[in-house]
């Protein structure tokens, strides 16, 4: 069964618009939009025919196109700009997982280092009989002197 956040995501990935569309949900017109693509700043799904198809994660991507235009960066800026920041999402998640996966380590350390019930308790003495005979640890020291 899939959770609905996974759906989501994988639904936000799928190219359902055409470019006419993904053109006047974004304001961008389709030859900037197929110039984008040539400059690698956005790679829409292609349909088996070849048509181009925009999914909303485009969208927010040609968002951010657009206000790095509007701030004065050329194109080529562009590009370096959104691989660094996809770079860095990467590796934001990439380090969320290894925390993750840290405390669930640490935690199955704690419980296996922990005393259970049938361990000896720090400071108890260690018998090597099977009946409840105390042992005399003051012989047992001046043994291990010898």
């Amino acid at each position: 069964m899939r959770l609905v956040s996974e759906d989501s995501v994988d639904r936000s990935r799928r190219g359902v618009y055409g470019i006419s569309v993904a053109a006047e949900l974004s304001g961008i017109g389709e030859q900037s939009l197929r110039l984008y693509e040539q400059r690698r700043l956005i790679t829409p799904a292609r349909t088996a025919g070849g048509t181009r198809r925009y999914s909303d994660d485009d969208l927010v991507r040609l968002q951010r196109i657009t206000e790095l235009l509007a701030a004065g960066v050329n194109v080529a800026g562009i590009g370096q700009i959104l691989d660094l920041q996809d770079r860095n999402t990467q590796l934001e998640s990439d380090n969320t997982a290894l925390k993750s996966d840290n405390v669930r380590l640490a935690s199955a350390h704690r419980r296996a280092a922990s005393p259970q019930e049938d361990q000896v308790r720090p400071g108890a003495a260690i018998s090597s009989r099977d009946d409840d005979t105390p042992i005399d640890d003051a012989a047992d020291e001046d043994d291990a002197r010898l």
